[in-house]
Parts: C-alpha cells; sequence; structure tokens
C-alpha cells in the first residue's frame, strides 16, 4: 500500500493509547523501555489495534529521547529502544496497517529547561534511529510549544521524504499555550508541505470539535485528529478514564463534517474505542468543504487600576533605594508596620516583601503588601517564587495581585523546601524563574497562559533576581541575559561584600541597559558573618571583613557599628557606579537600613562619595 495514495481516496484510522493502557496494567517506569524488555506486551497491544481496525499504527517511542531517557538512567538506548519500536510495530502490523515512528515533544510547562540547540541535537539522533528501520511515515505528537515543532519539522523535511502527521496540542480550547489560534498554527505547519497537520492529546473529542468548527479544510494537507477519551478522573491514586466508546465514535462522525481525515485517540482510548470509529465511519468519505465558523475577536478592556510608573525603571535615571523587610514568621503585624514607616520617613523609596524567604512560612507578603498600600501609602515589590505554586496558583496569584493593583514584583526561583522549617514539604517548581519572567509579560498582552484572554491586560514591572557571586561572573551575566530575553525589567542583587567584586561586576555589566540594583545587606555579628560566609550558598566575605567583626566581639551594640561602617563603605563604592541601592534588612533590625537609607540621601545632597574606611578590608 502506498500512504499517500490511501490518503488521497478515504479516511484513515489510526491508532489509541500506548502509554495509559500500559499504566492500567500497572506498569508505572519508562514505557518506552519496554520495547527492550517485554517486547511481547507491545507486539500484543500492536496487535490489538490493526485488529481492531488502526490503518495507522504509531511505535512506542514517543518519549524515547536522550533527555526523557535520562530520567531513568537509560540514555544510552536511544538507538536499540527506536529501532526495536519500529521492528515490533512492524511485525505487529504484517502490512495491514501503515507503521509511522512516533517522536513526541521534549518541552513541558519550563520551556526554558531545553534549548533549541538541545532539542535539535537530541531529535535527530532519535529520527535517524526510527529512519534505519525504515517506518512508512514520522509522527510528531502532544507538541505543546510552537517553536519546537517548526524547529523539529525543519529537521524531518531535510532529512526523510517520508509522509509526515504533525500534532499539536492546545492549552485550551482553540488556543495553544504561546496564545496563537489553533487556526493560524495549523496554517504554519501546512507551509512545510507536509501530509497531515492537526491536533492530539490534552482535550477531549468535544473541545477538538469546537476547536475546528473555525478552521478551514487545508489545501495541501488534510487534518488529523487524536482526541483524548475524556477529560480524566482521579481514583485512588491513578488517573481513570471513561469506557465511552459509543460516545467516541459519534464525535469520530462529527470530527468527520469538519474535515478531519486521519482519526485516532490518546491517552485513555483503547481498541474498543478504535473499533467504535472504525464501525462508525465505515463508508464515509472524506468532507472536502465545510462552512467555517467566524472566529470571536477578543477584545481587552482597559485596566481598572491607575497604575503610577514603575519604581523598579527609576533605578537607571536617578537614585533609588529599595529596602527588604521580611513578612513575619508570627502572627502580629505592629512592628512590622513600625519599620515600614520609619524606612520609608528616613527615604526608602518603597519596600520589597519577599516570599516565605528560606523556605520557612511567614505572613502572606500579598496580604502585607495590600496594608502597606493602604496605610503607608507605597506600592510595595512583591516577591513571587516558583516553589510555592503551581501553574494554576502562580496564575491565580498573578490575578489577585493584579486585582489589588499591586503590579511591582520579584519573580524568583524560591528556596528549595529542604532548608527550610518544613524540610519534608513539596517545592513545587512547575516554572523556572525564566517561565515565569515570561508568564507575567504574557499577562501584560491580555493573555493566561493557555492563551485564552485575561479580560484585561496586566501592567506588571517585572524585577529579577541577579547573583554575581559565582566563580564564572560570565556565566551569571549570561543568566541575566536570557532573564533580559523573557521580559525582565530590572534586577536586584544577592548582597555583596568585597569593593573589588563590585568594580568587576561594573565593568562586565557596562553593556546592560536595565536598572540593576546592587544588593547591601549590614552584618549584625560575627556569628551572623560566619554563617553567611560558611552555610549561605552564593556568598562569600573577605577574611579582612570577618576579623573586623569578630574585633567587634559580642557587644550587639558595638557589632552592629562595625557592621553599618562596613555596609556604607561599600555603599560609597556603590554611589558612583549604579543608581540603584538594594538594602536588606537583616532580622527585622530595620533601624540598621533605616540609618543606610539616611547616609544614601545625606550623601546624594551634598554630593559626596565619601572615603572608604576600610578600603584594604572590602577589597
Amino acid at each position: 500500500m502506498d500512504f499517500r495514495e490511501e490518503l488521497s481516496k478515504r479516511i484513515l484510522i489510526g491508532d489509541g493509547a500506548m502509554g495509559t493502557l500500559l499504566y492500567s496494567t500497572g506498569i508505572d517506569h519508562c514505557f518506552e523501555e519496554i520495547n527492550i524488555i517485554s517486547p511481547e506486551k507491545i507486539e500484543l497491544i500492536h496487535k490489538t489495534y490493526v485488529s481492531s481496525g488502526s490503518d495507522i499504527i504509531q511505535t512506542n517511542t514517543y518519549g524515547a529521547n536522550y533527555y526523557k531517557l535520562k530520567r531513568y538512567g537509560i540514555e544510552d538506548e536511544v538507538q536499540q529502544i527506536n529501532r526495536q519500536g519500529v521492528k515490533i510495530a512492524r511485525k505487529a502490523a504484517k502490512e495491514k496497517a501503515f507503521v509511522f515512528g512516533t517522536i513526541g515533544a521534549s518541552r513541558g510547562l519550563r520551556k526554558n529547561d531545553l534549548t533549541l540547540s538541545d532539542i535539535k541535537r537530541q531529535f535527530r539522533e532519535q529520527l535517524y534511529a526510527l529512519l534505519l528501520e525504515e517506518p512508512d511515515g514520522i509522527l510528531l505528537e502532544t507538541y505543546y510549544d510552537f517553536e519546537e515543532i517548526e524547529t523539529v519539522l525543519s529537521i524531518v523535511k531535510e532529512e526523510s521524504n517520508l509522509p509526515i502527521i504533525a500534532n499539536i496540542s492546545l492549552h485550551d480550547m482553540k488556543y495553544l499555550q504561546n496564545g496563537m489560534h489553533v487556526s493560524d498554527a495549523l496554517s504554519r505547519l501546512e507551509q512545510f508541505d507536509i501530509e497531515a497537520i492537526g491536533l492530539n492529546c490534552r482535550l477531549g473529542p468535544h473541545h477538538m470539535i469546537r476547536s475546528l468548527e473555525e478552521v478551514p479544510i487545508p489545501e495541501k494537507s488534510v487534518l488529523s485528529v487524536y482526541p483524548n477519551a475524556s477529560l480524566p478522573d482521579f481514583l485512588d491514586g491513578k488517573l481513570i478514564y471513561e469506557p465511552n466508546t459509543e460516545y467516541f465514535a459519534n464525535s469520530a462522525i462529527q470530527l468527520v463534517e469538519q474535515g478531519v481525515r486521519i482519526i485516532g485517540g490518546c491517552c485513555g482510548t483503547t481498541p474498543h474505542h478504535i473499533a467504535a470509529v472504525k464501525k462508525a465511519l465505515a463508508g464515509k468519505n472524506p468532507v472536502v468543504q465545510k462552512i467555517v465558523k467566524p472566529r470571536k475577536i477578543e477584545i481587552y478592556h482597559s485596566s481598572i487600576k491607575d497604575y503610577s510608573p514603575s519604581i523598579l525603571k527609576k533605578g537607571n535615571l536617578e537614585r533609588t533605594i529599595l529596602v527588604e523587610l521580611d513578612p513575619p514568621k508570627k502572627l502580629g503585624t505592629d512592628e512590622f508596620l513600625q519599620g515600614a514607616k520609619e524606612l520609608i520617613s528616613a527615604g526608602a523609596d518603597t519596600l520589597t516583601l519577599a516570599d516565605n524567604s528560606l523556605a520557612s512560612p511567614r505572613i502572606c507578603n500579598v496580604s502585607l503588601a495590600s496594608i502597606l498600600q493602604e496605610k503607608v501609602k507605597i506600592k510595595p515589590i512583591v516577591h513571587l517564587t516558583c516553589r510555592d505554586r503551581n501553574l494554576i496558583g502562580l496564575q491565580s496569584h498573578l490575578m489577585g495581585l493584579h486585582t489589588l493593583g499591586l503590579n511591582e514584583v520579584l519573580a524568583v526561583t524560591g528556596d528549595p523546601s529542604k532548608i527550610g522549617d518544613f524540610p519534608g514539604a513539596t517545592s513545587v517548581y512547575d516554572l523556572s524563574s525564566f517561565d515565569l519572567i515570561g508568564l507575567i509579560k504574557q499577562f501584560n498582552e491580555g493573555r493566561s497562559y493557555s492563551g485564552q484572554s485575561l479580560g484585561q491586560k496586566t501592567n506588571f514591572h517585572v524585577a529579577a533576581a541577579f547573583n554575581p557571586n559565582v566563580k564564572y561572573l560570565h556565566k551569571a551575566i549570561e543568566r541575566l541575559e536570557r532573564k533580559i530575553a523573557c521580559g525582565a525589567d530590572s534586577f536586584i542583587t544577592q548582597p555583596i561584600f568585597s569593593i573589588h567584586q563590585l568594580e568587576e561586576l561594573h565593568e562586565a555589566t557596562r553593556h546592560i541597559n536595565v536598572p540593576i540594583y546592587i544588593g547591601i545587606m549590614p552584618l549584625t555579628s560575627y556569628k551572623n558573618a560566619e554563617f553567611l560566609h560558611h552555610e549561605v550558598p552564593g556568598i562569600q566575605l573577605t577574611d579582612q571583613v570577618r576579623n573586623a567583626m569578630f574585633s567587634a566581639g559580642d557587644n550587639r551594640v558595638q557589632a552592629e557599628i562595625e557592621g553599618l561602617a562596613i555596609a556604607k563603605e561599600l555603599i560609597d563604592a556603590v554611589l558612583d557606579k549604579w543608581n540603584g541601592i538594594y538594602l536588606i534588612t537583616p532580622f527585622m533590625r530595620y533601624k540598621m537600613t533605616a540609618n543606610l537609607t539616611q547616609y544614601i540621601r545625606e550623601k546624594d545632597k551634598l554630593g559626596l562619595k565619601g572615603e572608604p574606611r576600610y578600603a584594604s578590608k572590602l577589597t
């Protein structure tokens, strides 16, 4: 049989799920590894789909790439697993069905975990392994990231003349996660001149039918759809799909009416679903014309908030002082509010509020930010970590911040839970800090992560963390530049304790045109200095500074005087080079950072730079 000829004449039936079938039998490790440890299990599933009516079966190689196999310690088995996958499928098909080598997407929610170079490298390795066994075609499936599927499609077109089916996945009905409408996405895929373009996974038949109502029948390609059986239920620790074969078959008829020419199933579908589809579509011819439903144009309302210019963007133009004041670990806010008022009176432009710093629970920083906005009349900068909230919670949190009129945020990864008061708590990290910055900027365009309209455009100004306390500064600069590419508006550094380091940092960041706020934290005691030096990653103190704090002894007043003197010398070194200063309040000792704030304002007023008191000690 010739695939292209058959596709031009009739509707072709794909197969159904492989992974969820294996999962339902108790297999919960690497599904692709079954190709080499129990090939008979995979062959039986393939045979069952062929006997149920599948015209196309996919190899069990969806995640058989270096990146995913590495999770199981079998990254060196890429070629064997992929080649074996084609052999098993070919043996089961016995020329009754076409065998397509399947390659799944690599990028998930954390888009920045894999660069395009990483993707290209591992994709070529997997593709070459499949091509060695001469499949009838290549099937690309479950691509949420449109940049990724365009990248890998170009590679397949370069390396092979085989038929190609390319299926994207929608985060929400009609829209990709980047906000692109499904019609626009499929139109761009069609320009690759491939056999089939379409959708798979994530959504069930209903939402895929609704999505395709706004998609015209392609001129060069045909439409391919592999829906999930339904929305899954979670029962006794397992995902369960309803055995709705009759409904699935009726939906297949509606998909044909939308112009679909290849119909299979994804998660939760079984040979029973495929048999029902085969029966329902018997004798039906492909639809070549349809009435396309007009696309609804989203209208974004103006924000209900009247935002003032961003404090974060001032740091390149005029002296701006940010002061971090941690939310309390115990209930009660009197001391916190007193400190906030004193810091603002001393000359701080605003306060920043950490998000459960050091992975320890504190009063919600959004609650305190709202109180500060009302009682102290400032717009605080709210830290937002990737640690404590999944993708749903992060989006809800951002919507809440917008609703409260809090549009200054610092996007950070967050300290891992194991270092905090509850080391057994789960660290979520659905997104990296890069992804979180990108998500916030997407909110500014009026789109959620799934691409759906938010009804309004937010107006967040995003600061990002920058740690220059590393062995190789150029690596930290590269990371900073990546964050700028994701949309970061400004940067706040970790505390720095060396004048020499400040000079190196200034030279290394001359080309950076976004504000950088240099972190200065006064030391409170010798024990505090030793803890920071030895136990806190990314912070190193010079021997001279540690000796100076040691000389202060156990006297709290004398230690604070010494800590302030060192901090002021560092400030002197900063004033001549940066306009943005970030003062970090240690242990709620806000009088120390108020003292430093006044020192900066007095220096500016008098136009003085100051003579370093400990020049030899801080270099």
